[in-house]
Parts: C-alpha cells; sequence; structure tokens
C-alpha cells in the first residue's frame, strides 16, 4: 500500500509523522470538490469523469478532508485507519 502524506493537522484522517490514515481519499480539482457535498468521497471515485487541475497542484483539493472532533466523520464511509 501507499503511503499518503497530509500536513492538515486539524483532519480527522491525521497522524503522527504527517502521515494520513484515512483508508481512502480521494483527490479532485478545486471546482469538482467546491460543487459537490461531503458525502461525495472516494467510495464513489469511480462514478465520476476525471476532472482537470487547471496544470496547478494549487486548484486541487483532498476531498477526504473532515475536521477533527466534528460530527462529520460519519459522512463519507471512510474509515480511519489504527
Amino acid at each position: 500500500m501507499s503511503e499518503v502524506y497530509c500536513t492538515v493537522n486539524d483532519c480527522h484522517y491525521w497522524g503522527q509523522g504527517n502521515v494520513c490514515k484515512a483508508n481512502k481519499i480521494l483527490v479532485a480539482s478545486d471546482d469538482f470538490g467546491d460543487s459537490q457535498p461531503d458525502q461525495i468521497d472516494a467510495t464513489m471515485a469511480s462514478q465520476y469523469s476525471p476532472t482537470p487541475s487547471k496544470g496547478s497542484c494549487m486548484s486541487t483539493c483532498c476531498k477526504s478532508y473532515v475536521p477533527r472532533g466534528t460530527n462529520k466523520i460519519n459522512n463519507d464511509n471512510i474509515t480511519k485507519m489504527t
């Protein structure tokens, strides 16, 4: 399995060493991420067409982000690995 690193430590899936602990993630263009509800995430990724990033990492987002300590951790059917 690949390791995914993330420095966003207010995310529910963030782990020590900046390791993402989500069992799945969805990285999408900002336009796609902004237009979709929180429930649209990695578990549904195969249902969507690829989205261009406008040629910059600055126009991409991690759609799997969930604020730490909120009730939104069950919105996306993604689990936190231990």
